[in-house]
């Protein structure tokens, strides 16, 4: 494997509190030394001058489809998409088909992302056999097959019951619950958000309430067993309000938010474009204005895409009819680049903490740091270039985003994955 030496890059390391301009030398696949002014005889240079150089970017919120919707996207196409939006780690969810309930499941999609050769994937098994809430799967053998989490996440487990022995299952084994928070009963034939919009565009909403109920009962649940809750694609001011309040009191909680929840409200569905209905829906001014304050309090862990892809004939179709759900990976960053850095709600390295380290700790894996002797995976991007997205140009196999032909600032130069480089000159690397 060839020796890296990534040269003048302004290096922000969360983990490691560092921000300042450094180089990096790679070799056998490993951080060796970080510092100024280094050279190295027969290694590559990387002139990364004017560039930000990271850790591997995590999103932990993915969807592969693979197996059973690889029309949608399979695990090769995913981590293509993932690979040029910057992200060396992703997590995928388990509402496949089959459900990654089982070890041949998990164990399928861990060779598939071998064979892929791209990014690390980090399998997410159900909490609950076949995502039904009523039987908790086999976790031990999932954990040895390789599982990093666990989640019903596509549905929420609605048993108070099943989801309190899936907590005190968990906090044996010392994995991340996941919870995909939604009352069903409240959110049931849904499309957008309750409220004026859902009014006047004469759909069925869904009320704040659906999301808060279901939060409301995992944060008592979690102070019940003293165990470990994450809460994926948080979107309203109320369940924001309830997990900084048991954060304060000192509970094991952890959130994520998406970029869709951030940029976007219920507005933006004026014209009734699928590619705006996502669950939980868009919301209102006021819950996109609390996660921007909750991002930038640190209420907020982790930045997730919540990729996820749709064939165009689920998406070209009657609103009610429609799929929810947005593809991210690609856009990821570009968008926190511009909407949230470019408007001042975080800074960038506060940016880069959210998608990395904050991420690597809720899913309990060495990665998202710069640190010597780990694997180097590393992101660098430029934040100065502008790029205009275009979904007929993505990697993924689906084009269902609502941010086609939006400017944005950032784009991605390399990519280091345990080493080996995966994305070079802003093009992916032919790893034929």
């Amino acid at each position: 494997m060839k020796k890296l030496l990534i040269k003048n890059g302004r290096v922000i390391d969360p983990a490691n509190n560092l921000d300042e301009t450094l180089d990096i030398l790679v070799e056998k696949g490993k951080i060796v030394v970080l510092n100024k002014n280094l050279n190295s005889d027969g290694a590559k240079i990387i002139d990364a001058r004017e560039k930000i150089v990271t850790p591997g970017l995590i999103d932990m919120h993915v969807h592969l489809r693979e197996p059973g919707r690889e029309d949608e996207e399979t695990i090769e196409s995913g981590c293509k998409a993932a690979a040029m939006g910057g992200f060396t780690s992703i997590a995928c969810m388990p509402n496949t088909s089959p459900v990654n309930d089982n070890s041949a499941v998990t164990e399928m999609i861990i060779e598939k992302a071998k064979e892929a050769n791209l990014v690390n994937v980090y399998p997410v098994a159900a909490i609950t056999k076949g995502l039904q809430g009523k039987e908790l799967t086999e976790m031990a053998e999932l954990i040895d097959s390789g599982a990093a989490a666990f989640t019903d996440d596509g549905k929420c487990v609605q048993n108070s019951e099943v989801m309190r022995r899936a907590l005190e299952y968990s906090k044996i084994f010392d994995v991340s619950l996941i919870s995909h928070a939604e009352c069903s009963e409240l959110s049931q034939k849904g499309h957008i958000n309750e409220g004026y919009y859902s009014t006047i565009l004469g759909l069925k909403g869904i009320p704040s309430a659906a999301e808060e109920v279901s939060i409301a009962r995992d944060i008592i649940l979690a102070e019940l067993t003293n165990t470990r809750v994450h809460f994926t694609h948080v979107s309203t001011e109320g369940s924001l309000r309830m997990i900084k309040e048991a954060k304060e009191r000192g509970l094991k909680i952890t959130c994520d938010v998406t970029p869709h929840h951030l940029v976007l409200t219920d507005e933006a569905l004026l014209e009734y474009d699928t590619n705006f209905k996502v669950n939980p829906p868009l919301r209102g001014e006021t819950d996109v204005n609390a996660l921007h304050k909750g991002l930038s309090e640190g209420v907020i862990d982790a930045i997730v895409s919540d990729h996820a892809p749709h064939a165009v004939h689920e998406k070209d179709v009657e609103f009610a009819l429609a799929a929810f759900g947005i593809i991210g990976l690609e856009t990821t960053l570009p968008l926190m680049l511009t909407k949230i850095v470019g408007e001042g709600i975080l800074k960038l390295p506060e940016l880069i903490k959210k998608l990395t380290i904050a991420p690597a700790k809720i899913l309990n894996t060495n990665k998202g740091n710069l640190s010597v002797g780990n694997n180097a995976d590393v992101t660098i991007f430029n934040t100065k270039t502008k790029v205009r997205v275009d979904s007929n140009k993505f990697l993924s196999k689906s084009r269902n985003t609502p941010f086609n032909g939006w400017e944005l600032n950032g784009v991605i130069d390399y990519l280091i994955v345990g080493g080996k480089m995966i994305v070079e000159d802003e093009k992916l690397v032919n790893r034929a």
